[in-house]
């Protein structure tokens, strides 16, 4: 059922990542121009997180027809596997951003406190600056999501991905300006009018704006998951290096001055957790080699950057899913501070997330959750 109106008008807001989960959705890779040996090595990966996740909170995968049968076997039986078409498999980007309500707006039921947006979609970029040329089927995977669990709908011409937007749930919200001032998105918008539109559909009240997103994060035009999250209100986590020489020192210095120098909706001064990133890693031969290259896809090309970021973790209940690079100094460190930030959560490092960044994002960029029914928020 679609709704009129803005999520704000009744009552809906975007809850934060820890508050609690009814679920977590997971779209199956399979396309060949974008994930090398025609996906096989992510699609390991891909359970891997799937099947981390559902020991804190139920899963569903979905994947196209012709992967039915292969994601089902490849993850634990416990987990709901859908058939469901799609483009590619960024659920964060495609998927949903579900909202909540307290149930003093009177609704009806208690089901309708949970709604979902529907945001327009345009593969990062169009077709001059997309990452592929035919995103049709992505434009769906919201409403058939929301369609499966038959959960209302607020439908939005905006293009905006979940990638680009952290929310606190206390009426804060973090994005880049590198992404969502973009021209390739709305060139149509100013920077107030996206304020406005963020402010009506996620029900925050203050927006903050980083300058730019991870180095070499070009397929998002700097999606703000892969640079900086919320820990807990008031409380940020940023993607950091401490090499003066490496291009994201710059960025991550820039970043932390914004932080440095802003407060949330509530008023409050921000707590910045820097978080190394790992390498710098880089697109190797044989990996470019097995991506089948076409007119249909960004080529993915040896000796490429790849933006990989231990911010691109999912809050699950009571889990963190953190990604693994194979740099044994950095991946441990990262789990050292995420343990330390979440110290009533338990930490799971996930082995073998080269394969994902490879593909141009990480582990909260494949999942999106679906929260259980809201609780109550401090700050109003």
């Amino acid at each position: 059922m679609d709704l009129e109106g803005t999520p704000a008008f009744h009552g809906y807001r975007m809850p934060a990542e820890w508050e609690p989960h009814s679920q977590c959705w997971i779209g199956w890779p399979e396309r060949p121009d974008n994930w090398r040996d025609n996906a096989i090595p992510a699609q390991s990966v891909f359970a891997k997180v799937a099947s981390a996740i559902s020991k804190f909170e139920p899963v569903t995968v979905c994947a196209s027809a012709a992967q039915w049968s292969n994601a089902q076997s490849q993850v634990p039986k416990h987990i709901r596997v859908v058939e469901m078409s799609m483009n590619d498999s960024w659920f964060r980007d495609t998927g949903p951003t579900f909202i909540v309500r307290n149930s003093s707006f009177g609704s009806s039921t208690s089901e309708d406190n949970v709604a979902g947006i529907d945001w327009n979609f345009n593969s990062w970029g169009g077709i001059d600056d997309g990452c592929y040329q035919d995103w049709s089927l992505d434009l769906l995977v919201a409403r058939k999501i929301l369609g499966i669990e038959n959960v209302r709908r607020f439908p939005q011409s905006t293009i905006l991905e979940g990638g680009s937007i952290h929310v606190d749930g206390e009426g804060t919200c973090l994005t880049t300006e590198e992404c969502l001032l973009n021209k390739n998105r709305n060139p149509h918008l100013t920077k107030e009018q996206i304020e406005e539109e963020l402010k009506a559909y996620l029900g925050v009240r203050k927006i903050i704006w980083l300058p730019r997103g991870l180095y070499g994060d070009d397929d998002t035009n700097g999606h703000i998951d892969n640079m900086c999250c919320f820990v807990k209100p008031g409380v940020v986590m940023l993607s950091w290096t401490d090499d003066e020489k490496d291009p994201q020192y710059e960025r991550s210095l820039e970043a932390f001055s914004v932080l440095s120098d802003s407060t949330d909706a509530c008023g409050r001064k921000f707590e910045i957790i820097k978080i190394h990133v790992p390498g710098p890693l880089y697109m190797t031969d044989e990996e470019a080699n097995a991506i089948i290259t076409d007119n249909e896809a960004k080529p993915r090309l040896a000796g490429t950057r790849l933006a990989a970021s231990y911010v691109n973790f999912y809050i699950a209940n009571g889990g963190i899913i953190v990604p693994q690079f194979g740099d044994q100094k950095w991946d441990d460190e990262a789990v050292r501070v995420l343990s330390q930030a979440f110290p009533n959560h338990e930490v799971v490092g996930i082995e073998g997330a080269r394969e994902i960044v490879l593909a141009g994002g990480n582990i909260h960029c494949i999942t999106q959750q679906q929260p259980a029914l809201p609780t109550n928020i401090n700050c109003i």
